[in-house]
């Protein structure tokens, strides 16, 4: 076998080995809660070594983290793929991106829920902080070119899509408010509303899109 081929083979062999102990961790994070599942009890699921375990991550929250990242890269992909869609204009970007953010969808209504106990707060918190981080660059970009086609106005992109998104993310998420489907549309309405004043655009122009769809 040659070096090349070795090399490749370790490499996809850690990436597994990776993935397996997130993935399980994932689970076990779901099913007893982050703060009572313990470093041993993930080592002991995966049937590896504590060395093997410290090779990978050198914390549990370095766990978490990894377990986040896994559950927002579908989100990512989506959102990219909308926002380098040269077919669409910005703000139909914006509309594509903003319901690309159905983190349910991805990861089911049953983790969903069980990341809103509390055993689970410190997931939870990261996983509204990673949705974030993840989807303001994309925004930005999104609007930035609208700024460029002088169908925005916006002199703060990257702040205004930090608010926006915190303010969507966290409106919607019935662990935090417990509201109706009619209320929850409410919301949508207001967060559209918003974000079209946020950009200086005229009023009801994204309703009337999404109204299209």
């Amino acid at each position: 076998m040659s070096n090349g081929n070795r090399k490749t083979r370790v490499v996809k062999e850690y990436e597994e080995r990776k993935r397996e102990i997130t993935d399980t961790a994932a689970r076990m994070f779901i099913q007893k809660g982050y703060e009572r599942c313990s470093v041993n009890e993930i080592i002991s699921e995966v049937g590896i070594a504590k060395g093997t375990f410290y090779h990978y991550f050198k914390t549990k929250e370095e766990v978490l983290d990894a377990v986040i990242e896994k559950f927002t890269e579908k989100i990512r992909k989506k959102a990219e793929k909308i926002a380098d869609d040269s077919s669409l204009e910005p703000q139909d970007k914006l509309i594509g991106i903003f319901f690309s953010m159905n983190i349910e969808e991805e990861i089911g209504d049953k983790l969903i829920s069980d990341m809103h106990k509390p055993e689970n707060a410190l997931m939870h918190q990261k996983s509204l902080s990673s949705a974030i981080e993840t989807l303001t660059p994309i925004l930005v970009k999104a609007v930035e070119e609208g700024i460029r086609e002088k169908v925005f106005s916006c002199l703060y992109p990257k702040q205004y899509m930090q608010i926006f998104l915190a303010s969507a993310i966290t409106l919607t998420d019935k662990g935090i408010f417990d509201v109706d489907d009619l209320e929850e549309e409410k919301f949508i309405k207001g967060m559209i509303s918003l974000l079209e004043k946020m950009l200086d655009t005229k009023e009801g122009e994204f309703l009337r899109r999404i109204e299209k769809v």
